[in-house]
């Protein structure tokens, strides 16, 4: 039996990257997927045909994480197409590096309103359908920069540990009503973006992880499976990194 046959899962910031990884490989194990993108709307619509080739149901919304109405809408409207939600999935995010000194206030709450407070605002719209039902998975997408900081990534450093003490205390708070909440720390994961890099920077940093070479989105999304499916029933509350050991 697939690890997530029969669930309803909401991914925000699917259309590329890690997010992409991410519902493709929940619609292999056989979940139904619904979830976001903001900008790139090609992109969103071909990724809706891709996962519903798999023989799952799959919906793709245009959505801003970041608002908090839009947040709220969104996860009323999943539960109107789809029943229920059973696992969601806090993708979504952005950078706007840059040193403190020259970093402006605008790309402060950029970050941090799609990074942190769109957590926030997902999270607390889903309790509703997982509290109803009494089970429910949160998975939220830190990075190990949230742990162990970057120079020129002071706002985005910023969001991403807060989602760790968002996350730890989330879990305690629910973990009664068995919805548990726990939290993946990226590191150098390859992707579109890092592609478009210069390749003699990239090849100097697969080389001071222990593993030799950067991650990839199903490096990611295969935690990301487990910390869905049942076979993650006690653990909640932890932090988990995928960097092949560039923290240890």
């Amino acid at each position: 039996m697939k690890l997530l046959q029969g669930k309803t899962a909401l991914v925000t910031g699917a259309s590329r990257g890690i997010g992409r990884g991410i519902a493709l490989m929940f619609a292999e194990q056989g979940a139904n997927v619904a979830f976001t993108y903001l900008s790139s709307v090609e992109k969103g619509q071909a990724l809706e045909q891709e996962l519903a080739a798999k023989g799952i149901k799959a919906k793709g919304y245009r959505s801003d994480a970041a608002s908090y109405k839009e947040a709220d809408d969104l996860v009323n409207s999943v539960v109107t197409d789809f029943g229920t939600i059973d696992i969601l999935v806090n993708n979504a995010g952005i950078t706007r590096d840059g040193l403190l000194m020259r970093m402006t206030e605008e790309n402060w709450d950029a970050v941090m309103n799609a990074n942190l407070k769109s957590v926030f605002n997902l999270t607390k719209a889903v309790q509703r359908p997982m509290l109803k039902q009494k089970k429910g998975s949160i998975i939220n997408m830190s990075s190990v920069v949230g742990l162990k900081g970057n120079g020129g990534q002071s706002n985005y450093a910023a969001s991403k540990a807060g989602i760790i003490g968002f996350t730890k205390s989330v879990a305690l708070e629910l973990g009664s009503r068995n919805i548990r909440c726990n939290a993946i720390a990226p590191g150098f994961i390859e992707t579109e973006m890092t592609a478009a890099l210069d390749q003699k920077v990239v090849e100097g940093w697969r080389q001071a992880i222990p593993l030799k070479r950067g991650g990839t989105s199903e490096d990611v999304a295969n935690l990301t499976t487990f910390l869905a499916s049942d076979m993650s029933s006690y653990i909640t509350g932890q932090v988990i990194s995928v960097c092949g050991g560039m923290l240890t």
